[in-house]
């Protein structure tokens, strides 16, 4: 059985490479990550599977899983929704052992449930569909929730599967285990090979750089959109208080060279020309005749905004 190192991570407490009989451990040496391939055996009683006969494993695992259906009031459809409601895990210990022919030692798998990716196969699995009345079909549209049924499945790691762990090898008076990488680096019993399981990790990592540098690009693009919304607004608001500087100033210079009178006659759109309009049928009087031509069709009056259908020229005296 051999243990290839994971690239990357090198211990001076072992080979390079070679068989494991070849790794050099002390009693106080640890190999900190490094991966064992081998089959599952055994140390001592098997579980037997509640629902297979014949089938015998070393981790067994039953869950009882709720499927229904809930209303959702967004977006006004029926939506799947899982619960598990029961999951109980038995464990017994086992080895991982060299296959028929192979050379190298037993390794004691430890804590196997703290694994990240622990290879358990489904050897049984039942949906039991719930019975409803007429009167429970009406209370679960009111509720909202209609229940589908139950799931009952039993996954088991079996004697005889092949396992590749990847984790921290110690050697513990004449035993050799395989545990947890203190170092916070992950631990796995896969059922893949090593090679399988390194392209996996690989896969998984470009897939969330990726996933970064698109979620990257998309708030770039929406503090951008911000951004350009404030500008767009602050230039708005330097624009309307040039404006009304503007406005203000027309009427001081209105006040201040012809007096209150020519205030009162100029032009409500300009405030420069004097009014020389009126708009019918409302009958207003209130801008000069070139704002009147610029006016945009259908020409309405500023004042009330009603339409105006003809115009008749005032001569001021």
């Amino acid at each position: 059985m051999t243990v290839p190192y994971l690239p990357g991570h090198h211990s001076p407490l072992s080979c390079h490479s070679g068989p494991l009989s070849k790794v050099c451990l002390t009693s106080t040496s640890a190999a900190p990550w490094i991966s064992v391939p081998g089959v599952v055996r055994s140390v001592k009683e098997t579980l037997s599977s509640q629902f297979v006969e014949n089938c015998k494993g070393v981790v067994q695992r039953l869950t009882l899983q709720e499927h229904k259906m809930v209303w959702n009031r967004t977006t006004h459809l029926w939506n799947d929704y899982e619960k598990i409601i029961h999951q109980r895990t038995n464990t017994t210990p086992f080895d991982l052992v060299p296959a028929e022919g192979g050379a190298g030692v037993t390794v004691r798998v430890m804590k196997p449930l703290d694994a990240a990716e622990l290879s358990l196969e489904t050897v049984y699995e039942k949906f039991h569909p719930s019975v409803q009345s007429f009167t429970d079909v009406i209370g679960h549209y009111i509720s909202g929730e209609r229940p589908k049924g139950i799931q009952e499945t039993e996954q088991m790691l079996k004697v005889g599967t092949a396992l590749t762990g990847v984790g921290e090898l110690v050697l513990d008076n004449a035993t050799i285990k395989l545990q947890p990488p203190k170092q916070g680096m992950p631990y796995y019993l896969s059922a893949l090979d090593f090679e399988s399981l390194l392209q996996k990790q690989e896969s998984s990592v470009r897939f969330w750089k990726i996933l970064t540098v698109v979620f990257g690009f998309a708030t770039c693009a929406v503090l951008f959109f911000l951004l350009r919304k404030q500008y767009r607004h602050h230039r708005e608001k330097q624009h309307l208080r040039q404006m009304q500087e503007e406005f203000r100033q027309a009427q001081e210079r209105l006040t201040n060279a012809e007096g209150g009178e020519t205030l009162k006659n100029a032009c409500v759109v300009c405030l420069s020309s004097t009014k020389s309009c009126v708009f019918l049928e409302c009958g207003h009087v209130c801008s000069c005749h070139k704002c009147y031509q610029a006016l945009p069709e259908p020409k309405k009056c500023p004042i009330c905004r009603q339409g105006i259908t003809r115009v008749v020229p005032l001569y001021n005296s």
